[in-house]
């Protein structure tokens, strides 16, 4: 039997099951406000009407206009309808996104998804797929608009204003590890794509998103959950008055042995304090984050050892590869609301460490000892981040707003370091380093209302960098460096006629090199001279797209992008070294539909295609997913009984350049049940992978060892598989 013609008609089916009930319902509409500029979401969530009113007269940000000198309106039994309260990516956000690809998922459409990582939090995003290689304490590989992020690189996470992408990190170059992250602590996530806002920087070519963590829990929770491969799950976190303010902790343990011949044995404290003062426009908090895991792993496997029966598909070659991780942040944060409009800033630093040992290429290096290596990074990290927006200001004599704002980072990486070690004992070091990476951005962001059918937003982002290295192993590859980049961005809005909108965005973004690439010279292995890479490549893209809401409770977004990267320029973690890749260019088009015709039903799919190219050759780039899909259907209200099934699929996806190696396509379907009293207990059955696909969650392709084989090794397909079907019951006490 092929999986991938069965995996394809099968997300054909739910996909055209979930457009068909996109087309046979409907119900009242609303107009809801939302930003992605670093304030806190609003709280208003609905702007309501009469049904013979124009939902967009008079009505402003979370706001309802009365004219007092009017007379009543007399409302009859028949001009009753049901209320609905459409949130998360189901809100109407005509005259209000800035393009078609702009988003957000609210608290309960996070709470309603089953999964099975901390990091699939993220694959609301549109089009966005989360896996991983190895063990469970690792960043998640993340894939998107044709790009193999690895694990973060052009695309920017952010935690409230604190970034999470790590540069020059040991494992990898913008590494974004986000299970610091408690799931029930997140009000909101918030995404864009492409390199078009001025707001975001580094790493933000593919897109950027923000969790929004709660100020103030609407309601404490303890919760325990248990599993299949000894899962369990423990959570307790609420929020009480304290004197002037609000205090909200949280404290979470996760232990999992996965289904690995060799159990993961992976073991997760998470820690979480903030404390707020004053109300929705003026306000100040204090949070502290913590976050402390150890695991042993699984590695990628060669497909042949596992046709040959050395080992089961959920078996090792190495049993000693796995690693250990913290971090612990403290942050400010504050907003206040003025005459000329509203500032913003924060202030954060913290501590970060990851000690990972792996082994993928098995015993091609070393036939005695192995290739196991270890990364090590140990850093610490801080910054800022202020704005301002104006608003009520009149330019070219027409109505505008303004946004200025200043960025800075900073990392102290005490030992970024590669050694080969045998069974985590260390045999030699490839390289160690001291770095001292900082930053300073400064933006500007204007928006126009021509009319009442035609705005702009014209930006301007500038950044300066400075890198510094202290070789300790290798003296030569010692160096500092400074370098700048000015990225413009563009958009314009048409709209809307007959509750629809056209988007029209352009941009140039960049990404920065980790900073040992920069004054390297001589390759650590061997000793042979090697040139630098630039500090910083530059991308840029543009984005045509459209959203609707013609259908009443339905919002629908079309989009078809562009994106070119000067360079696909990758520090190499396990070598020690670069790799120097051609400029690339990648062309796609996404389709979305979020639709909530009740208050206890809400639906969504989500379509994508990419094509992605080396320019120089015409090759294919590896990994990059051609074709995704994802959607779901979720049922349920405050009380009662709920549920929720999805489906996710991703195609076959190119190995090699030239495409004659390809992966297997992936097709998984999650589910949860459960019920809800009127106490506030809870009680949820999870399913994931339903179906209990064989699939993998990633495959490469490239030459490894066996002992007994030849020296040079053998080429293969390295496979790391989606666990089998798991089983999780949760109970939960909300008061």
């Amino acid at each position: 039997m092929k999986k991938p013609i069965s995996h394809f008609h099968a997300a054909c089916w739910c996909g055209c099951l979930f457009l068909g009930l996109n087309a046979n319902l409907g119900a009242q509409e609303s107009t809801e406000s939302d930003s992605f500029d670093g304030t806190e979401p609003s709280s208003a969530d609905v702007t309501v009407s009469t049904p013979d009113t124009d939902p967009g007269a008079g009505v402003e940000a979370g706001t309802l206009t009365i004219d007092d000198s009017a007379p009543a309106p007399v409302v009859t039994p028949d001009d009753v309808l049901d209320t609905v309260v459409v949130s998360g990516k189901a809100k109407n956000l005509l005259g209000i996104a800035p393009s078609a690809s702009k988003g957000q998922a609210s608290a309960e459409e996070l709470a309603q998804r089953p999964f099975l990582r901390t990091g699939e939090l993220l694959e609301v995003v549109p089009g966005m797929i989360i896996t991983q290689h190895s063990g469970g304490g690792k960043a998640n590989q993340y894939f998107v608009r044709g790009f193999n992020l690895d694990h973060g690189t052009d695309f920017a996470i952010f935690v409230d204003s604190m970034p999470v992408n790590n540069r020059t990190h040991g494992h990898g170059q913008g590494y974004a590890d986000i299970n610091f992250l408690i799931p029930e602590l997140v009000e909101e996530l918030e995404y864009v794509k492409g390199p078009y806002f001025p707001q975001f920087g580094d790493f933000s070519t593919a897109g950027a998103a923000r969790f929004h963590l709660y100020r103030e829990l609407p309601e404490g929770i303890a919760s325990f959950g248990i599993g299949t491969d000894n899962y369990y799950r423990g959570l307790v976190a609420d929020s009480v008055q304290a004197g002037p303010g609000i205090a909200t902790f949280a404290l979470e343990y996760h232990y999992y042995d996965g289904p690995w011949v060799q159990p993961d044995q992976l073991q997760r404290w998470n820690g979480f304090f903030r404390y707020v003062v004053g109300d929705d426009a003026d306000y100040a908090s204090f949070t502290l984050m913590g976050y402390d895991s150890a695991w042993d792993a699984t590695d990628q496997v060669p497909q042949r050892a596992i046709d040959s029966g050395l080992i089961d598909r959920l078996g090792y070659i190495d049993p000693t590869v796995g690693g250990d991780s913290h971090r612990y942040s403290a942050s400010a944060d504050f907003q206040k609301t003025g005459d000329s409009g509203v500032t913003n800033g924060s202030v954060y630093a913290g501590t970060y460490q990851l000690d990972l040992y792996s082994n993928f290429t098995l015993f091609l290096d070393d036939p005695v000892n192995g290739d196991q290596f270890n990364q090590f990074d140990d850093r610490w990290f801080a910054g800022s981040t202020v704005s301002h927006e104006f608003q009520g200001l009149a330019l070219l004599g027409r109505e505008a707003e303004l946004t200025i704002g200043l960025q800075t980072h900073h990392d102290w990486i005490d030992g970024v370091g590669l050694h080969k070690t045998s069974a985590r004992q260390r045999l030699s070091t490839v390289r160690e380093d001291d770095v001292y990476e900082a930053s300073l951005g400064g933006y500007g962001d204007v928006e126009i209302f021509w009319n009442d059918w035609i705005r702009t937003q014209t930006g301007l982002r500038a950044d300066l960098y400075y890198f510094d290295v202290d070789a300790k192993t290798l003296p030569a590859n010692s160096g500092s460096e400074w370098d700048g980049i000015v990225s413009p961005k563009a958009g314009i809005v048409f709209g809307p006629w007959n509750e629809t909108e056209l988007y029209l965005n352009g941009g140039f973004g960049f990404h920065s090199n980790d900073a040992r690439g920069v004054t390297i010279s001589r390759d650590p292995l061997t000793g042979e001279r090697v040139d630098s890479v630039p500090p910083l490549v530059r991308t840029e893209g543009a984005e045509i797209g459209v959203r609707t809401q013609i259908v009443p409770n339905l919002t629908s977004t079309l989009s078809v992008w562009y994106l070119h990267s000067d360079s696909e320029l990758v520090y190499v973690g396990d070598a020690g070294n670069i790799e120097a890749g051609d400029a690339s260019e990648r062309y796609g088009v996404e389709w979305s539909n979020y639709w909530r015709p009740r208050s206890w039903l809400y639906v969504d799919t989500e379509f994508t295609a990419t094509d992605s190219r080396f320019t120089a050759t015409g090759e294919e780039i590896e990994n990059a997913v051609p074709i995704s899909f994802s959607g779901g259907i979720s049922l349920g209200e405050a009380v009662g009984p709920f549920g929720s099934l999805r489906a996710r699929y991703f195609s076959p996806r190119p190995l090699t350049g030239d495409g004659s190696v390809e992966s297997k396509d992936a097709f998984q379907v999650n589910a949860r049940l459960g019920y809800r009293t009127t106490g506030g207990w809870e009680i949820a059955l999870e399913a994931l992978n339903l179906l209990d696909a064989d699939d993998n969650d990633i495959e490469y392709y490239y030459a490894s060892r066996l002992p007994g084989e030849p020296a040079s090794g053998i080429e293969d397909r390295h496979l790391h598989p989606y666990e089998p079907r798991q089983i999780r019951l949760s109970v939960s006490k909300h008061w």
